[in-house]
Parts: C-alpha cells; structure tokens; sequence
C-alpha cells in the first residue's frame, strides 16, 4: 500500500488507520504547498494535486473519507467499524462523513483566509462566518459524546475522520469552552500511539 503523504493535512487520517490497523505501508513525502504536486506525474495519479493518495495494486482513491471506507472494508475484518446491524453502525456514518459535509469546509475557509492568502486578500467577514459555523458544527459533536469516549460507542473510522477534524478545530483555536466533551475526547485520541506515530511523520 502507498500512501502520498503530507503532514498537517487529512493524510494523516490515513497513516492513523494503517497504524491503528497495524498495516505495513509506503510513504511518499511531500511537503504542504509542495510545487511537485501540481506537476504531470503526480497529477496522473491524483488529477486535484493534493494529499492523501492511496494505491493499492491497480487501485487508486484521492478522498480521506473513501480511503478509510476502503481499507476497512478490504483490510479492517471487522476491526474499527460496528457491525451494521448494531444501533452503533448508523452513528458511525454520520460521524464518518461529518468531518467533511460539516467541519472541513468552515477549516478549509479559516485556512485560507488566515494562512494562504496574503494579507491585502483576506477577508475578516469570511473568517467570523466560518469560526460561527465551525463552533455551530462542534456542539454536535459535542452533545454525541455526552455520556460516552468515542462517536459510535467503541474508538472506529468515524474518530479518525471526525476526530482529527475536531483535533485541527482546537488548533485553529474553536472555543471549546462551552463543549466540554470535546477536550477530553483530544486528549483520548492524542493519546493513542497509533495517533502519535501518524502525527510525527
């Protein structure tokens, strides 16, 4: 399994899964912005330019969120997604997309604006918009964890994609300080090795 790889990005979901599942993979490093993304042979593989890729013999995924669908039900055996039919495995989905449908793009807006763009191109009501609709998206997550450590009831996919979404939230700086679930559930994934040996590549 080959893994395009850059840190501080959703790739590092995918190093997560392969380390929570024990898997043996390749990295391909680049960096964030890296310009040998956007060129003919990386784009042949990955038409947008960016990370994570996977290739898996004559199969290649560019979405964080089908790569973790994909590994577990190739690879998983069950491991890290509930039986579908538990109560839990409905959970499970809607945390597994959430990530994307509802916090990355309020993250993708606060990047751009306060990281990417220079500063004569930014735009301060894009970023109060975005920061109101990520605190709005967290209390969601928030009110699911009540009473419980992980979004479908035992550590799954759906901690990887919406955890790691949740864990960039806190470092963007979201206020958390109404949702008081949420810290404790960072501090759990953090604390899995498998975390920490994705987030130090």
């Amino acid at each position: 399994m080959k893994l395009y790889f850059a840190a501080n990005t959703r790739a590092i979901r995918i190093a997560w899964l392969f380390e929570e599942l024990g898997m043996d993979y390749e990295i391909v490093p680049f960096k964030l912005g890296d310009k040998s993304m956007r060129e003919p042979d990386y784009l042949a593989v990955n038409p947008n330019g960016r990370v994570p890729t996977i290739v898996d013999g004559d199969v290649t995924i560019h979405e964080s969120g089908a790569i973790v669908e994909y590994v577990l039900a190739r690879y998983g055996n069950g491991r890290l997604i509930p039986a579908q039919e538990s109560p839990e495995f409905a959970e499970y989905l809607q945390w597994l997309h959430y990530a994307e449908g509802m916090i990355m793009p309020q993250i993708n807006v606060i990047m751009v604006e306060t990281v990417f763009l220079p500063p004569e191109r930014r735009n301060e009501t894009n970023v109060k918009r975005a920061t109101k609709l990520l605190n709005n998206m967290l209390k969601a997550v928030d009110a699911a964890l009540e009473g419980k450590e992980y979004l479908a009831g035992k550590f799954s996919g759906a901690d990887i994609m919406c955890g790691q979404a949740v864990i960039v939230s806190d470092r963007l700086g979201a206020d958390l300080s109404d949702k008081l679930n949420l810290k404790p559930y960072i501090d759990r994934l953090k604390a899995r090795p498998a975390f920490q040996k994705a987030a130090s590549l």
